[in-house]
């Protein structure tokens, strides 16, 4: 039972990339397959104690593929690691179901105790995109994605989408509720904001609440002018009256 679900991890591999044609080429030329494989061996050493012979097989296995997983991370069914080179996965991390890494992903830790839980925790259906660090023993919900480069640093809630260095959300959560959208690589989405647009349609916002003040101000300035002229005339006025009062 070692190495169980075997045809479900290469049907993930299939159905999330196009470039894969057949499960004989992903056997034979995936490194993010075959480091889900050495993770297998090395997991089962683990848990039953041979922690150095398991560190061993881990390393060998970083070595052929260039992805590093911990022994003591646990991973669910149908992980799919696209091109994979960097990936990191820290040694208390837990891994959901359905879940996507792509290159330079980092799940680490923020602490130096040992015995803890020092790494993130994936809920299922969860996509990390290239070189985005989730660090910290927090929980990512289900669902949610993790744009490029992004540095997450806190819990992130089901469904959201975060971006940013810290990483917050930027688009609508989806609803327990609402059907989850079709697989969509590199966590990019329609409704991920273009962030100098957004800057933009604020500073176009700010010019228009100016405008209207200034339209504002204008308008009310002849009243204003007026006003002033009728008090200097009366101030005239009262200054002739006291001329003749003192003649």
């Amino acid at each position: 039972m070692l190495f169980r679900n075997l045809r479900d991890e290469i049907d993930a591999t299939l159905a999330r990339d196009p470039a894969a044609r057949s499960r004989l080429e992903v056997v034979l030329c995936y490194p993010g397959f075959h480091a889900l494989m050495f993770h297998c061996l090395a997991h089962w050493l683990w848990q039953r104690g041979w922690r150095l012979v398991g560190r061993f097989v881990s390393h060998i296995g970083r070595v052929l593929t260039g992805i590093e997983i911990h022994p003591g991370a646990r991973i669910g069914k149908r992980l799919f690691i696209d091109h994979g080179m960097g990936v990191v996965i820290g040694e208390t991390a837990e891994i959901g179901d359905d879940c996507t890494l792509y290159q330079g992903v980092t799940l680490g830790g923020t602490s130096l105790d040992r015995g803890q839980k020092r790494h993130p925790t994936l809920g299922n259906g969860v996509i990390v995109s290239v070189h985005a660090q989730v660090l910290g023993p927090f929980r990512v919900g289900d669902g949610a994605r993790i744009g490029a480069q992004a540095v997450v640093l806190s819990e992130v809630p089901e469904g959201a989408t975060m971006v940013g260095i810290p990483a917050k959300p930027v688009a609508r959560r989806r609803t327990l509720t609402e059907s989850r959208p079709a697989f969509q690589p590199y966590a990019l989405g329609t409704e991920i904001p273009d962030p100098i647009a957004r800057a933009l349609n604020g500073l176009l916002d700010e010019v228009t609440s100016l405008r209207a003040r200034l339209a504002e101000i204008e308008k009310n300035e002849p009243a204003r002018s007026g006003a002033a002229g009728q008090t200097m005339e009366a101030q005239r006025g009262n200054g002739a009256d006291d001329k003749e009062q003192v003649a």
